[in-house]
């Protein structure tokens, strides 16, 4: 009985869709890592290292990135880089390429989604603060692999 009911549990967890954050702010971080697991029953993974970013990447642990544009102290191979850069790098590898990749930003002025979207290769861009959580979810679902 025990062993079918582990059976039962265990293909849903393999099913469950993995959203990786990449936020300076840990309040942020913790907002959205909430409204993703509790209103999106989406896993989630944070960090702000640029190399964990890669390797979650290169190695597919993510099947999506929500990554915020200013990163305050994001550094690789030796230099600042901030969400654009790193959307860029991730987006010019063929092996991340496919990645999606949400672009997070205070900066919603009128043209910066479309600059932003333009200079990154992102697959799509939300402002913050989040103000409608289901919206929120919806957008990232719809980006997320139907595998």
């Amino acid at each position: 009985m025990i062993a079918h009911r582990n059976w039962r549990v265990c293909p849903a967890e393999t099913l469950m869709k993995t959203v990786l954050i990449v936020e300076d702010d840990p309040v942020n971080a913790r907002v959205f890592a909430k409204i993703l697991s509790k209103r999106g029953g989406l896993a989630v993974k944070h960090t702000e290292n640029v190399d964990e970013v890669m390797q979650i990447a290169r190695t597919k642990e993510a099947d999506l990135i929500l990554m915020d544009v200013s990163l305050a102290r994001s550094v690789y191979l030796g230099k600042a880089v901030d969400g654009i850069k790193i959307t860029q790098l991730l987006k010019a590898d063929p092996d991340t390429a496919k990645l999606p990749i949400i672009l997070v930003t205070a900066h919603a002025m009128a043209g910066d989604r479309e600059d932003f979207l333009a200079e990154s290769g992102a697959d799509d861009y939300i402002s913050k603060p989040v103000i409608d959580h289901q919206e929120f979810v919806n957008k990232i679902k719809s980006l997320l692999p139907k595998d």
